[in-house]
């Protein structure tokens, strides 16, 4: 057993889980995912926000298995090597705060960091901007880490707090189990399902789950976080999760050739838009939540997994996130930003600036 855990906390294991991660996004796609987007995590919780009907987006309605796994396959890696830990209490408002703007932001751009990776080895110049964007989005937060911000302790409570975000998911799948998507129907009990556009585009329901479940266990046991890597990168000089990020983008630009899903380009992109200005700044703004926040939309999910509350909290805070950005006209498109798209971005970074100016150890 400490063999096994000393490998996965090695370059090799990280190496593993990004291999993973990339070739069997590229194989989501094939399976009929939509194009560049075998796995979006931001965009997967838009998808089941639209399932439960918190925006009425119909092109961007369905319960997302992978989500799924992803939180139970960390929950199963957690028990199984004693690593669950049922804490919360690091300022749950601000985090979710913080995941809301993180979705908005994700959305203006059309996707999360690892959807930014994919669309780059799928072949989509637009996500050049998109990286970029995290890139600096991140940097901005390790200028406050420096100097003092911090969201506070966690600490130990009850066991049924950790559970509540991996029951939740069990309840998510239990629904589409119960009420299945129906030919030819919008909504199949209380669940909304897509007929068209990238929510109507989805791998079979048990191999996402079983590609979710093993990507959370791998996850979970190599701490594979893509706004970690970069924040390492930058503060510490540190690249051991550097190159999970770029064995992930490797092995899914290895097999989308092989495949034939490499079209290199800018213009008409799947489910992407050319104005690179604002897909530079829907990232900024993202990175810069997930820098706040500790973990990027993944790392997220499988903290909660773990029993991280507040990581729970994040989590939902997007999943709200992605039904104002749908509601009020925030998410892009692939004609471009949304209506007010721009003005969010702005609000965002205000607010993000806000929370990193004042939660700082140095000015209590």
């Amino acid at each position: 057993m400490s063999k096994f855990l000393f490998f996965f906390a090695s370059r090799w294991g990280i190496v593993l889980a990004g291999v993973f991660i990339g070739v069997f996004a590229a194989l989501l796609q094939k399976m009929g995912n939509p194009g560049n987007m075998g796995i979006c995590v931001a965009c997967f919780e838009r998808d089941i926000a639209g399932s439960l009907g918190l925006h009425r987006a119909a092109v961007v309605q369905y319960m997302r298995p992978e989500i799924i796994g992803f939180v139970l396959g960390s929950l199963l890696a957690a028990y199984l090597f004693r690593e669950f830990r049922a804490r919360a209490g690091s300022a749950p408002i601000v985090r979710f705060v913080l995941g809301v703007f993180a979705m908005i932001g994700a959305l203006v751009f059309l996707g999360c960091p690892w959807r930014a990776m994919l669309r780059l080895a799928g072949g989509d110049g637009n996500a050049i901007f998109g990286l970029l964007g995290l890139v600096g989005g991140i940097w901005i937060g390790t200028l406050f880490l420096k100097n003092g911000y911090n969201l506070g302790r966690s600490q130990r409570t009850y066991t049924s707090v950790g559970w509540i975000l991996p029951l939740t998911m069990l309840g998510f799948l239990l629904l589409m189990l119960v009420f299945p998507q129906v030919p030819g129907q919008e909504k199949s009990g209380v669940l909304f399902y897509s007929l068209k556009g990238p929510g109507s585009m989805h791998a079979p329901l048990l191999f996402s789950l079983c590609v979710g479940l093993a990507v959370g266990f791998v996850a979970q046991k190599t701490r594979f976080c893509t706004m970690g890597a970069f924040r390492d990168l930058i503060l510490f000089r540190q690249g051991h999760l550097f190159w999970g990020v770029l064995a992930l983008m490797i092995a899914a630009f290895v097999t989308n050739l092989v495949l034939g899903q490499f079209h290199p380009g800018f213009a008409k992109q799947p489910v992407a838009h050319t104005m690179s200005l604002w897909n530079f700044g829907g990232m900024v703004l993202a990175g810069l939540a997930f820098a706040l926040a500790g973990g990027c939309p993944g790392r997220q999910l499988f903290l909660a997994g773990e029993g991280d509350g507040d990581a729970a909290v994040f989590v939902l805070g997007m999943i709200v996130g992605a039904g104002f950005s749908h509601n009020f006209g925030l998410a892009s498109s692939p004609e471009g930003v949304g209506l007010y798209g721009i003005p969010a971005v702005i609000i965002g970074l205000l607010v993000c600036l806000f929370i990193g100016f004042t939660m700082r150890e140095k000015m209590a």
